[in-house]
């Protein structure tokens, strides 16, 4: 966008005129009488909800006791002090990672109640000016969810985002760090159900079941699994509390750090690796993150400090006790801990409670799917809110589907559990990694720690996982390729169909119509004005789109009324329904054009029904009702577009005009937020003075009227339908990206006209062509 405007810089008065006839949208139609605040929940739901939470968010997690030692010492154990040390090793990872790290610090970093490495990206774009698609402008900035902090010029925050800020490459490493643990999250979620010891025909049909169950919603699947992993803690605990009383309470010195360091000193190369086992303790930690669109943050900090942590302590502390005694139990410790009068309750249990574990990470899928959907990063596929209290909580069937497949694919193909473990530690590791890195610029940026702070959590941080990476870098060849060919292909459709979006984005950008060139026509365009509506859709939320130009060059005749429109996604969770629609008028009245700019977050969806057409006229209705009561009611004076120059007196003008003013509208003119920007169109019509108020509510009954005469008679959407294609003289990795994954991503995604419900006799496609 720098560059375009620094382009524009010296195009004359003709340039000039383009920029005061069709200025960006400035104010919008309506203002949220009140502030949204964040939804307190009472003691009793809170606690239900933190139940619940067991069943979606810590499956995963609580399930890492079946595999840990065996993984540790897949050799088998050399010394009752290795399994001391390992234990030790296990406590002070659960207790750095998940629950100081996590729970307590990253959980933090929630976009008001959304997690994943997105939700991070989410708030880096509000702090930062880092979105790759240049749409960004300051009116976004105004929104009650919009939430952002003004930083001093000299302080090391704003050294930072300058320095982020700075060069294009930075925002792209930037993006693809946030792409890259997206894609590993994924990979975990698939490798999940792989590593449980399941018969493969049993587990099959488990999971095949499982992901069946997703279309119910988090909501009444967190119920149906939440007794299960309620009841499998409480068993592991209560079985480790029973080994170390029966075995060996010895072993509770392992809380003592110096058992740690002589593990690491005297294990060598195999103590070293070891570590990639051990790793596997904290497995599912990412999934508490991202899973918090679906829970808020304190039930699932309720749960795990309650339930999770304690019972997860007992149970690997009870099977340390055990393997002191039984070295040569190590494959199948935990099985062989459980007391013989309880056996096959817990082992059926624990099957179940293996395969539930999956459902961590695909809820987690889930949610980072629709924030990558939102933020141009992923093709268009169908989401479905599955809750009417819990916005947060979707269901993406195609992906559902998708992972179902290579999660039997793997389970199938894989039954070698070490080599499971160590693909699965791959992928845990990089994205904790990915999750440090972006938070140390929340840090920065948003919470403005002192650097001191930040260095701390930074240094302890990645002492921990540095440490567990270069573990599993010594098993990349062991199964530690899986997870990273997963990730690979997911970020592959993710990269190229972000940068197709980008592409296009740049063509409207650069292929815009000037207003000039428009205005010169005359009010009929050079055409036949048909009676009906035309809704043009466009990205760009000023100037006119390529398109219409096209359309107009191509057909006699263009409909009464042209209503540009311009849906755009905001790095926020949610825009607040009264706050969605930005309507303005392009040129002189007699032209009959309007804009309007809908705006979303990445949480919310476009309803399947009329609503969002409904909304769209009811808004611009609104806005020339709003517009003419201001002509009517100025001594001569424009309204400014700056704050707090509406006077007193211009409201009691509208008053007096006796029109009735909607609750939401004595709001904006109570605050001193104008409706109109200063150099609109209405400074070429020169608004008139108070005495003509009769006449100007004449013209709005009139205006009124001919638009809604003009809905009558037909509204047609008119979509642009641009194919992206390689230079001939590109390289050939672009035309492949381009002319072949890009191509079919487009082919296989929803339709635009789908996601807005545009019945297909009112639609009308506009292709076009353009090479990059």
């Amino acid at each position: 966008m720098a560059s375009v405007n620094e382009d524009t810089e010296n195009k004359g008065s003709m340039w000039d005129l383009d920029q005061t006839l069709d200025q960006p949208m400035d104010e919008e139609a309506g203002k949220l009488k009140n502030a949204y605040r964040e939804k307190k929940f009472s003691t009793l739901v809170l606690l239900r909800l933190a139940f619940q939470s067991l069943g979606v968010v810590y499956g995963d997690l609580g399930t890492s006791p079946l595999y840990v030692f065996y993984n540790t010492f897949p050799h088998g154990v050399k010394h009752h002090d290795d399994v001391i040390g390992a234990l030790s090793l296990i406590i002070y990872s659960l207790t750095l990672v998940p629950l100081l790290k996590y729970v307590f610090i990253v959980c933090r970093a929630n976009d008001n109640g959304q997690g994943g490495t997105f939700a991070l990206y989410s708030l880096l774009c509000r702090h930062a000016d880092v979105n790759t698609i240049p749409n960004r402008h300051r009116t976004d900035e105004d929104l009650t969810t919009y939430s952002r902090f003004r930083l001093q010029e000299k302080s090391f925050a704003s050294k930072t985002r300058q320095w982020l800020e700075k060069y294009a490459s930075r925002k792209n490493t930037l993006l693809l760090l946030v792409l890259v643990g997206t894609c590993m999250v994924i990979g975990d979620g698939i490798l999940t159900p792989a590593i449980s010891d399941v018969v493969v025909l049993v587990a099959v049909v488990i999971l095949v079941g499982l992901f069946s169950l997703q279309h119910y919603g988090t909501d009444k699947v967190g119920w149906l699994f939440a007794p299960i992993v309620l009841l499998w803690f409480l068993m592991i605990g209560g079985i480790g509390a029973f080994n170390i009383w029966k075995y060996d309470s010895s072993v509770l010195k392992a809380f003592s750090p110096v058992y740690l360091y002589r593990y690491l000193k005297g294990g060598g190369k195999d103590g070293w690796t070891s570590l990639g086992g051990i790793m596997l303790s904290i497995t599912g930690t990412e999934a508490l993150f991202a899973d918090l669109a679906h829970f808020p943050v304190l039930a699932v900090q309720i749960a795990f400090t309650v339930i999770v942590f304690p019972c997860l302590l007992l149970a690997y502390s009870g099977q340390a006790a055990y393997l002191v005694n039984h070295q040569d139990h190590v494959e199948d410790a935990f099985y062989h801990s459980i007391p013989d009068s309880i056996y096959w309750p817990v082992f059926v249990i624990a099957t179940l409670a293996a395969i539930v574990a999956s459902q961590a990470t695909i809820s987690a899928t889930f949610s980072i799917i629709k924030q990558a959907l939102a933020l141009g990063c992923f093709p268009r596929v169908k989401v479905v809110h599955t809750s009417k209290k819990f916005l947060g909580q979707v269901y993406i069937p195609d992906i559902n589907w998708i992972l179902m497949v290579l999660c039997i694919a793997v389970t199938a193909g894989f039954r070698n559990q070490n080599q499971i473990g160590n693909a699965y530690g791959t992928a845990v590791v990089i994205v904790m990694l990915a999750t440090t890195f972006l938070m140390i610029l929340i840090m920065l940026l948003v919470w403005r720690w002192h650097w001191i702070l930040v260095l701390i959590f930074t240094a302890l941080s990645l002492l921990v996982e540095l440490t567990y990476f270069s573990a599993v870098l010594f098993k990349i060849d062991q199964g530690g390729w899986v997870p990273l060919v997963i990730a690979a292909a997911f970020l592959i459709v993710m990269v190229v169909w972000h940068y197709g979006t980008v592409k296009r984005y740049e063509f409207e950008m650069h292929s815009k119509v000037s207003m000039a060139w428009i205005l010169g026509l005359g009010p009929s365009l050079g055409l036949v004005r048909v009676p009906g509506i035309g809704l043009v859709y466009t990205e760009l939320a000023s100037g006119v789109p390529s398109i219409f130009s096209h359309f107009i060059t191509n057909l006699p005749a263009i409909h009464s009324v042209v209503v540009f429109v311009c849906v755009k996604y905001l790095p926020v969770y949610t825009v607040p329904e009264d706050e969605r629609f930005l309507v303005k008028r392009i040129g002189p009245k007699n032209f009959h054009m309007f804009r309007c700019v809908a705006r979303y977050g990445y949480k919310d969806l476009h309803k399947k029904d009329d609503d969002f057409e409904k909304k769209l006229f009811h808004n611009l209705f609104m806005f020339v009702r709003l517009e003419s009561m201001m002509e009517g009611c100025t001594d001569s004076e424009e309204y400014s577009s700056i704050y707090g120059q509406q006077t007193a007196e211009s409201r009691d003008c509208l008053l007096d005009n006796g029109t009735t003013i909607m609750t939401e509208f004595e709001h904006t003119i109570e605050s001193g937020d104008s409706i109109m920007p200063a150099n609109s169109p209405l400074r070429l019509l020169q608004l008139r003075p108070r005495s003509s108020g009769q006449t100007s509510s004449q013209n709005e009954i009139d205006e009124l009227e001919f638009l809604n005469s003009c809905r009558d008679s037909g509204v047609v959407h008119i979509l642009g339908n641009t194919v992206v294609k390689a230079r001939k003289d590109s390289r050939l990795y672009k035309k492949i990206a381009v002319d072949y994954i890009y191509a079919f991503l487009r082919k296989i995604c929803r339709e635009h006209s789908v996601i807005f419900n545009v019945p297909h006799e009112s639609l009308l496609n506009v292709g076009q062509v353009f090479y990059v």
